[in-house]
């Protein structure tokens, strides 16, 4: 793809492995970009909605904009057109509460978002062997803690996650899990008798 040029000086591996990482995941993300909207015909968040609505129904239109990325009227915008479309339904339940649910087509939708997800990324692990990808999903759980310290906000990392897949076979989440730390150790803070 692209001639190296000639550098004499001795190259550091984190830059190599940084870029490397860079490329895989901007092409990772270019084809899991398009994939929702040629499965679904639904925007990237539309498809993250219905995802996140999948594992978690009833969050509020605000909540699950947070969790997508989007502003609170954005939101609005986009669960009126998934409730145009049949997908979504808002359900008032406690006082003022209104929580936005799949219908049965928006499960099914999200479902097939999730299993072509899925079939994609598998997919781009064919080249591996069963020891590299097991080597690769503990590296994976460890970047992905780290991205969450950066962050701070499993929600929105995990929006288009399958969450099932996640913990299959008792394995635990790590982002879940980074989260349930950074939880207990600001509970752990607030609780601590001061000096």
């Amino acid at each position: 793809m692209h001639d190296s040029g000639t550098r004499t000086d001795t190259e550091p591996d984190i830059e190599r492995v940084a870029n490397l990482l860079g490329a895989a995941a901007l092409a990772v993300t270019d084809d899991l970009l398009t994939a929702p909207a040629a499965a679904s015909r639904l925007s990237m968040s539309a498809a993250a909605a219905l995802i996140v609505l999948h594992a978690d129904p009833g969050v509020s239109v605000t909540e699950l904009g947070r969790r997508v990325g989007l502003t609170q009227s954005a939101a609005v915008r986009m669960v009126d057109g998934l409730e145009r479309s049949g997908l979504v339904e808002r359900r008032r339940t406690v006082g003022n509460w209104t929580g936005v649910h799949p219908t049965s087509h928006g499960r099914r939708t999200a479902e097939h978002l999730l299993t072509a997800r899925t079939s994609h990324l598998a997919g781009v692990l064919n080249g591996l062997d069963r020891t590299e990808v097991r080597d690769l999903g503990r590296l994976l759980a460890k970047l992905l803690d780290g991205l969450y310290q950066g962050c701070g906000a499993a929600d929105r990392m995990c929006r288009m996650c399958d969450r099932d897949a996640c913990t299959h076979q008792g394995a635990p989440c790590p982002v879940g899990a980074a989260d349930r730390a950074a939880t207990a150790e600001r509970e752990a803070a607030d609780h601590a008798p001061e000096e």
